[in-house]
C-alpha cells in the first residue's frame, strides 16, 4: 500500500533530504517503502537476522546493543526521530546480519525503504549519500567514545558521568541505568548508594536527582 501524503509530509519533515529528492524517487518511495508501527517494548530486529530494509525513525526511540549470553547488556546508541540506523546501513551494504538488537523504547513509527530503493538512492542522490555517511561517521565517534569508557573509565566515573548528561533529575530504574552502562543492577544500586550517602544525589523510587553536581563532577574526572 503507497504512503499517504501525510506520511509523506512527516518524513519530509523528520528528513529533509528525502524533501530534495527528485520526483522519480520520491514516487519510488511513496510506492514502495513501508510504514511500521511497533509497540513500546518490541524487539526490531535480533542478533544475526537479517536486514529487511533501511529504516527512517519518524516516532519513538530505538536502543540498539549487545547483550550477553549471561543476559546482560551494553546500549550502543539510540536512535531517535530524524536519525538513522547505522547498524542497518552497515549490514545493508556489507549484505551481512545484524550483530545486535533493536529495542522499542517508546512506541515506533518508522519508514523503512527496501533494501534496492536503498542502494538506488545511495548512487543516485548525492545528499541522501551524505546523510548516511555522515551518520556512520558520527556514531563510529560516539562507539569509540564508548570503548574509551568502557577500558578506561571506573563505574563510577561512568556512572557520575551518566547522571550528569541526564540531570538534573533522571526517572530510571537502577535496572535500566546498568543495562546502559553493561553493568549489573546491585552494583550500580551500591553506587548510588554510596553517592546518596556522600549526599552527591538524593534517590526515590524510580528516580535520581543531583543535589550536588559539583561533587559529582569530580567524581566523574569532569
Amino acid at each position: 500500500m503507497p504512503l499517504t501524503s501525510a506520511v509523506l509530509a512527516q518524513l519530509d519533515d523528520c528528513f529533509p533530504v528525502i524533501a530534495g529528492l527528485p520526483p522519480p524517487l520520491r514516487e519510488r518511495i511513496a510506492r514502495e517503502a513501508q510504514l511500521l508501527a511497533v509497540p513500546a517494548g518490541a524487539r526490531l530486529f535480533d542478533e544475526r537476522s537479517p536486514c529487511r530494509g533501511f529504516p527512517l525513525l519518524l516516532d519513538g526511540s530505538v536502543r540498539v546493543a549487545k547483550l550477553a549470553d549471561s543476559g546482560r547488556e551494553i546500549r550502543l546508541y539510540r536512535v531517535e526521530p530524524g536519525q538513522c540506523c547505522i547498524l542497518s546501513s552497515s549490514c545493508l551494504l556489507g549484505q551481512a546480519d545484524y550483530s545486535a538488537t533493536g529495542t522499542a523504547e517508546a512506541a515506533v513509527n518508522l519508514v523503512a525503504l527496501p533494501p534496492a530503493l536503498f542502494h538506488d538512492l545511495l548512487a543516485a542522490h548525492e545528499g541522501f549519500r551524505r546523510l548516511v555517511f555522515g551518520l556512520l561517521s558520527a556514531r563510529l565517534a560516539d562507539l569509540m567514545a564508548l570503548v574509551e569508557e568502557v577500558a578506561f573509565r571506573r563505574l563510577d566515573q561512568r556512572l557520575a558521568r551518566l547522571l550528569l548528561a541526564r540531570g538534573p533529575e533522571l526517572r530510571a530504574t537502577h535496572q535500566a541505568l546498568a543495562d546502559e552502562l553493561g553493568s549489573v543492577r546491585e552494583i550500580v544500586s551500591r553506587l548510588l548508594s554510596g553517592f546518596a550517602a556522600d549526599r552527591l544525589v538524593e534517590l526515590g523510587r524510580e528516580r535520581v536527582r543531583i543535589t550536588d553536581a559539583d561533587g559529582l563532577r569530580r567524581v566523574a574526572g569532569a
